[in-house]
């Protein structure tokens, strides 16, 4: 296997300085030096993409609880598991603000004024997963913002957009499959 020699450009951090800027700023956990100056106004986007997932949350568990009639098993158990994964996608998000030396803003108040989606109810089936898919389909919209937002200043936080914009596009895929 080839190597290739290292340019004037090429510019690395020397270990010795690595290890020195590790320990002078030990207890700001994965926050280094090198963190993008702007890490409020991402923390700030994660926390109303954390309060849109958790809209998202309680209105497929309402969904869940009053989707009703003879045909709505296999749509109950749909509404059910897109809540456990927005769920999942709220846990991985409040990690992340914290991770960055934020506090994830789960104030119950604003919940709903901060979220991109909103809270509807619908009547029907077909209502209930025509309203699921619009906020999917509004979810896969701002993760896209906010991937090209994140651009290459956080990758970490970008990677983790990525997964959970993939699994907002299953969705809507999903509900769109069910529409009559």
């Amino acid at each position: 296997m080839a190597t290739r020699n290292l340019s004037k450009e090429d510019t690395f951090t020397s270990t010795a300085e690595l290890r020195a800027k590790a320990k002078r700023a030990i207890a700001d956990g994965p926050v280094t030096a090198s963190f993008p100056a702007d890490r409020e106004v991402i923390i700030a986007r994660l926390n109303l993409a954390l309060a849109t997932e958790w809209v998202c949350v309680m209105r497929y568990m309402r969904h869940y609880y009053t989707v009703n009639g003879p045909t709505s098993g296999p749509i109950k158990a749909h509404f059910l598991e897109h809540a456990q994964e927005e769920q999942a996608h709220a846990d991985k998000l409040a990690e992340r603000i914290v991770q960055l030396g934020g506090d994830p803003d789960l104030d119950p108040a604003t919940l709903t004024k901060r979220s991109h989606a909103e809270y509807t109810t619908g009547e029907t089936i077909e209502e209930m997963i025509r309203e699921n898919l619009i906020a999917e389909r509004i979810a896969v919209d701002s993760y896209r913002e906010l991937v090209q937002f994140l651009g290459d200043r956080d990758p970490t936080t970008r990677a983790l957009i990525e997964s959970i914009l993939a699994q907002e596009e299953e969705h809507a895929d999903e509900l769109r499959d069910l529409l009559p």
